[in-house]
């Protein structure tokens, strides 16, 4: 007996495939939205034909169907992760700008207590490696600063961080035999 899919049908089984393609994100574009045209529609026919809460039910969760797909195109075990390493990518120079700009500014406010009213200039070697130096200039207490830029190791470091903490090595296999299966077909 057909039963009719309704716009809250409709509406239930695109919450599922929306929470499903935000899980698969580490698959390829092409193949994600693929996997999203598949599943919808075989949620819809399911649906006229068994009713959606039924297909929803027999489907499982969405974390489950996306471990699958994860699992049948990019194998078994730890898999590299674009999430984690835009995460990491992102937010370390957030942190590590605010931390050395707040280094700088406790330096300054530490000259300015010792004499309110200072007049000279000071320099701060920085936090060693990561940062150049950084000069202070005060003049009768009203102090401004020149340097304290990243150094080219804060930039290997960044990358290399963003590197180990998306485990981003492990596409280099999958590439390798993606561009294997592509020449033994053509």
């Amino acid at each position: 007996m057909p039963h009719t899919v309704s716009l809250i049908d409709r509406l239930r089984i695109e919450r599922l495939v929306w929470a499903l393609d935000q899980q698969i994100y580490d698959l390829p574009r092409r193949s994600r939205i693929d996997t999203r045209r598949e599943v919808r529609a075989n949620l819809v026919a399911a649906a006229g034909d068994v009713g959606a809460t039924e297909a929803l039910r027999r489907i499982g969760g969405s974390r489950q169907l996306a471990e699958s797909y994860l699992t049948a195109e990019l194998g078994e075990g730890p898999r590299h992760s674009w999430v984690a390493a835009a995460t990491f990518g992102a937010g370390v120079p957030l942190v590590v700008i605010g931390l050395l700009g707040e280094a700088a500014s406790a330096y300054q406010q530490g000259i300015t207590a010792g004499n309110p009213n200072v007049t000279g200039t000071y320099s701060w070697s920085g936090i060693s490696y990561l940062q150049t130096a950084v000069t202070f200039t005060f003049d009768h207490g009203q102090g401004s600063q020149v340097g304290g830029a990243l150094t080219p190791l804060t930039y290997v470091l960044w990358l290399l961080g963003t590197i180990a903490c998306g485990r981003l090595w492990r596409l280099l296999p999958q590439w390798r035999a993606r561009h294997r299966r592509e020449a033994v077909a053509e």
